[in-house]
């Protein structure tokens, strides 16, 4: 999977929450991604806010993991400050969602980030070594997503995201992570929009 991970303007300084917020579109675009490997797999979903349950697995996942793989490039206090800005904008993301496929009324904001810190609390249990989630950190994220599918050959879905989805994921993950925070080995131009560039 291409993603736009890269700045426009070579050397520019950019803040954390900057850098957060280009991480969370790379990730919601991982999600979404992850979530399209089930479906063509032929695993179930049935409407769009199942999807939009399942990306929010997914999303809970990778920020947690972005926790992990940040705790020796940042110190404490960046850390949180880029792990709570990356989670605003996913949240702000689902809720842009949510609206679109449930229309306005209500702030999709603050139920998301109640999940994330249930979620975030759970996956702290687990471990991770070597940059990589353990057995159970990820038999847990295969579990919380088969919870939110259809039941269409639901017994796979666990060893499918395992498998398949966490090692993809990973991979995409790490590269925008690095490309982001100026570790990767290029640099390349970004579009005019501001977005990191492919």
């Amino acid at each position: 999977m291409r993603i736009r991970s890269h700045w426009n303007k070579k050397g520019k300084e950019r803040s954390l929450e900057e850098t957060a917020g280009a991480l969370a579109f790379i990730q919601w675009r991982i999600a979404g991604n992850a979530l399209l490997d089930l479906e063509n797999e032929g695993f179930q979903t049935d409407t769009q806010l199942q999807r939009l349950d399942v990306i929010e697995e997914f999303s809970a996942f990778l920020i947690h993991v972005t926790d992990r793989l940040v705790h020796d490039m940042l110190d404490e206090e960046e850390r949180q400050r880029f792990i709570v800005a990356l989670a605003l904008k996913t949240a702000d993301t689902y809720h842009d969602n949510r609206v679109d496929s449930e229309g306005r009324g209500q702030d999709f904001r603050q139920p998301f980030i109640e999940g994330l810190n249930r979620r975030l609390a759970d996956y702290a249990e687990f471990s991770f070594e070597n940059g990589e989630p353990g057995y159970a950190f990820r038999r847990y994220l295969g579990e919380s997503v088969t919870s939110r599918m259809g039941e269409r050959d639901r017994k796979w879905i666990t060893d499918q995201v395992m498998e398949i989805e966490v090692p993809d994921m990973l991979k995409t993950l790490k590269k925008g992570l690095r490309d982001l925070l100026g570790l990767g080995k290029e640099e390349g131009a970004a579009d005019k929009a501001g977005e990191p560039a492919a």
